[in-house]
C-alpha cells in the first residue's frame, strides 16, 4: 500500500492546503510508511466551517430539503460505501492493527448500516407535531437541524464511529466538518469520495486531517454549532470545559473500564462462548472503549476462571493484521505499545500475577505487537483495575457474593459497558439493571444501532444510535398558535 494525497475535501472540491505541512502514516503490522495526506492547519479549518455554513444557510440547500430527498442521498451514499468497503477495510487495518476480519464486520459494514437505519428516520420521524394547550390554542412543536456540527473521531474505529456522527447528523439536515485522528486518514479519503460520488450537495460533508491543535480550533469556532466528539475522558473534559464557556451543544463518549461478571452458575464453555466473549473483552486488539476488561469472578470458582481466560487468552492468534487468521493484531501506534507495556509492568509492580503473555510475541521482530495478557490476583483498587490500558489486557478479580461482585462494578470513575454472564437470563437482567452503566449485555454485548450508547461518570456525556441521536442534531422550537 503506497497512498499519497494532496488536496482536502472540502466545500464539494479537492482544494489544496494552506501549508505544507503533512501526516506520514505507518502501518502498524510492519512499522513501515503505507501513505500520506496534507496536515491540516486552522486556516483550512476555516475554510471547511464555513463552506458548512454556507451548505447550511443556502435557502435551497440540505437543511430545506425533504426529508425524503435527504434519505435518498443517503441511501446513495450507503450504496456506493458498501461497494468499496473492501478498500475501506484494508486500510483501517494497515493503518491501526484491527485485524481485517473485524474490519470487514464493523469498518466495512456498520457505516453502511446506520446510513440506511437513519435514512429510514428521516423518512418516518415527523418533524413536526401540534400539541393542544392547557390555556387554549395549540403550540406547533418543530424539530429543527441544529446547524453545523464539529465532528472528531478517534484512530481505533475510524469509519464506524465517523458513522455514529454523520449518520444522525444528515439525517436531521445538519452539515459536517470531520477531523479524523492523524493515525487514521487514509480511509477518510474513500468515504470523501463515496460522497462527492452520492449528490450530498458541496459543503455538507468536509474532512480536515489533524492534530489536537486542529481539534482545539474546530471546538471553539464560532460558526460551529455542536460539538461531537469520541476519544479520552482527559480531552473530553477540556472539550467539555470550552463548549460550557459557549453554551455549544456536545456530545462526549469517552473511556471506559467496564467489569465483565461471571455470575456463579455461568456455563463458560469455551466452544460456545468464546466469540461472545472475545467480543466484549479483547474486540480490536484491546483498543474499544466499552471493553469489559475488570473480569469479576465468583471466588468459590475464581482458579477454574483464571485458567479458563488463560487458555482463551493463550489460543488467540497473534499476527499481521491483514491476515484473515489473525485475532489480535499490533497496538495502533509506537506510543500506545509503549503505554500498554507500562501498564502491565506497574501490575506485576502492584503484586498481580501475570497467567499468560506480558510481553511482546517472540515471532515477531516488526509492528507494534502486544501478547495477549491475563492478570490473577488483582485487587479492584490495582491500577490495572481502574485505568483505561487500552490493549489486550484483562484483569480478573474476585468476588465474595453478587452484591460483593455490583459494588466492585461500580466502584469505577467510568461507567460505558459491562456485561454479565449467567445460565440464568432474568438474573443476569435484575444484576445488569444494579450497574452504573450506559450500556451492559447479558450473554453477549455489541452496540446496537437502534439503541441508546453512551456513558455516565467519566465516560462521557449525551448518547449516540438510536432515534435519541437524531434528536440530538435538532433543535425545538414551539411556535404558540392563538
Amino acid at each position: 500500500m503506497d497512498l499519497h494525497y494532496d488536496s482536502l475535501f472540502i466545500g464539494g472540491d479537492w482544494v489544496r492546503p494552506t501549508t505544507s505541512e503533512r501526516i506520514t502514516v505507518v502501518s502498524a503490522s510492519t512499522e513501515q510508511p503505507i501513505g500520506s495526506v496534507p496536515e491540516a492547519q486552522e486556516a483550512d479549518v476555516d475554510a471547511a466551517v464555513a463552506a458548512a455554513r454556507r451548505a447550511f444557510d443556502d435557502p435551497a440547500g440540505w437543511a430545506q430539503w425533504a426529508p425524503a430527498d435527504r434519505a435518498a442521498a443517503m441511501e446513495r451514499l450507503a450504496d456506493i460505501l458498501e461497494r468499496g468497503a473492501e478498500d475501506v477495510v484494508q486500510r483501517v487495518s494497515a493503518q491501526n492493527g484491527m485485524p481485517v476480519a473485524v474490519a470487514r464486520q464493523l469498518e466495512g459494514a456498520f457505516p453502511v448500516i446506520l446510513l440506511r437505519y437513519y435514512a429510514g428516520l428521516a423518512r418516518d420521524t415527523a418533524t413536526e407535531e401540534t400539541r393542544p394547550g392547557l390555556f387554549g390554542g395549540n403550540t406547533l412543536v418543530r424539530r429543527e437541524p441544529l446547524g453545523v456540527v464539529g465532528a472528531i473521531v478517534p484512530w481505533n474505529f475510524p469509519q464506524t464511529l465517523a458513522a455514529f456522527k454523520y449518520a444522525p447528523a444528515l439525517a436531521a439536515g445538519c452539515t459536517l466538518v470531520i477531523k479524523p485522528s492523524p493515525e487514521t486518514v487514509l480511509d477518510s479519503y474513500t468515504f470523501a469520495e463515496a460522497v462527492a460520488e452520492s449528490g450530498i450537495p458541496a459543503g455538507v460533508v468536509n474532512i480536515v486531517p489533524g492534530g489536537r491543535e486542529v481539534g482545539a480550533h474546530l471546538v471553539a469556532h464560532p460558526d460551529v454549532d455542536k460539538i461531537s466528539f469520541t476519544g479520552s475522558t482527559a480531552a473530553g473534559r477540556s472539550i467539555g470545559e470550552v463548549c460550557g464557556r459557549l453554551l455549544r451543544p456536545v456530545t462526549l463518549e469517552l473511556g471506559g473500564k467496564s467489569a465483565a461478571i461471571i455470575l456463579d452458575d455461568a456455563s463458560l464453555d469455551l466452544q460456545n462462548v468464546a466469540e461472545k466473549l472475545f467480543t466484549a473483552t479483547l474486540l480490536n486488539n484491546g483498543q474499544t472503549c466499552f471493553l469489559g476488561t475488570r473480569v469479576l469472578a465468583p471466588r468459590a470458582r475464581y482458579t477454574e476462571i483464571v485458567d479458563l481466560f488463560t487458555d482463551f487468552a493463550g489460543a488467540l492468534k497473534v499476527g499481521d493484521a491483514l491476515d484473515d487468521t489473525t485475532q489480535i493484531g499490533p497496538m495502533a501506534t509506537a506510543a500506545q505499545r509503549e503505554r500498554v507495556e507500562r501498564y502491565i509492568a506497574k501490575g506485576r509492580g502492584d503484586g498481580a500475577r501475570v497467567t499468560i503473555g506480558g510481553g511482546r510475541p517472540a515471532d515477531r521482530d516488526r509492528g507494534w505487537f502486544v501478547e495477549p495478557t491475563v492478570f490473577a490476583d488483582v485487587d479492584n483498587n490495582h491500577t490495572i483495575a481502574q485505568e483505561e490500558i487500552f490493549g489486550p489486557v484483562l484483569s480478573l478479580i474476585p468476588y465474595a457474593d453478587e452484591d460483593d461482585a455490583v459494588r466492585l462494578a461500580n466502584d469505577s470513575d467510568y461507567g460505558l459497558g459491562g456485561t454479565v454472564w449467567t445460565n440464568d437470563p432474568e438474573r443476569g437482567l435484575a444484576v445488569a439493571k444494579r450497574v452504573q452503566t450506559g450500556t451492559i449485555g447479558v450473554n453477549t454485548y455489541l452496540p446496537e444501532p437502534t439503541a441508546p450508547f453512551g456513558g455516565v461518570k467519566a465516560s462521557g456525556i449525551g448518547r449516540e444510535l438510536g432515534p435519541e441521536a437524531l434528536a440530538n442534531y435538532q433543535e425545538l422550537k414551539s411556535v404558540y398558535l392563538g
